[in-house]
């Protein structure tokens, strides 16, 4: 299974790009559920529009962070093996036997 590697030598830019790494992902899920929402026509266009402004907000100070904190490749090698855990999961629960617990067994 892959691991998560956080450089050792700076750790205060390690946990900066992990904290904006998780938002990121936040950010994108609300912008699914914004989308499902619109889809739906559950939202107004005002809100729409509102939501749209917050979301492109929150996505332009994350880049302005991680610009100024230099971490940019950090968070997209954080990215990366998030992304390799989440696939390794999955592969594992899709080939545990049936009616065990809990990943690969």
């Amino acid at each position: 299974m892959t691991a998560i590697e956080v450089d050792g030598d700076d750790a205060g830019k390690g946990l900066v790009a992990l904290v904006i790494t998780v938002v990121e992902l936040l950010v994108e899920a609300m912008e699914r559920e914004a989308v499902r929402r619109m889809e739906q026509d559950d939202l107004s266009p005002e809100e729409i529009e509102r939501l749209g402004a917050q979301l492109a907000a929150i996505e332009d100070e994350l880049e302005r962070l991680k610009e100024s904190e230099g971490i940019e490749e950090g968070v997209d090698n954080l990215r990366g093996d998030l992304d390799d855990l989440i696939s390794d999961a999955l592969v594992d629960m899709a080939n545990r036997e049936p009616g065990l617990e809990g990943f690969g067994g």
